[in-house]
Formats: structure tokens, C-alpha cells, sequence
């Protein structure tokens, strides 16, 4: 697994989540509970990992979604 995104925003962990499920690419949430333990106070960010096939497209797609954002 490679990390595409590590990141103390929620909301922007989430959207990404989606458009890459919207995909069809699984990914994983790490760091999720020990950045409950400290608090939310962005001491850990929580990290985005897909598996190394799927990085080069799922950078692509994050890529290509967050310029639609601008």
C-alpha cells in the first residue's frame, strides 16, 4: 500500500474516500483512531493508503477533481 494523502481535514479526507470508491478504488484510512486518542488537535494526521497498482490512477483522479474545485 502507498500513502495518496495525509491530512488533519476530515471533511477533504472524506470527499477523496468517496471519489475514489466512486471509482472503484478500495483505499484505507490509517491513523484514524490515534488521532481520536490525541484529541482532533492535528497533533496526527490521518493518512489515505491505496494499493500500489491503484496510486498512479488515484493520484490522477484526486488530481483531476481538486481542479475542478478551482
Amino acid at each position: 500500500m502507498r500513502e495518496l494523502l495525509r491530512t488533519n481535514d476530515w471533511i477533504r479526507l472524506s470527499w477523496a474516500e468517496a471519489r475514489l470508491r466512486d471509482a472503484g478504488i478500495d483505499c484505507l484510512v490509517l491513523d484514524h483512531h490515534a488521532s481520536l486518542v490525541e484529541g482532533n488537535i492535528g497533533a496526527i494526521p490521518r493518512r489515505l493508503m491505496v494499493a500500489d497498482r491503484d496510486h498512479r490512477r488515484a493520484s490522477a483522479i484526486i488530481a483531476a477533481a481538486e481542479e475542478e474545485l478551482r
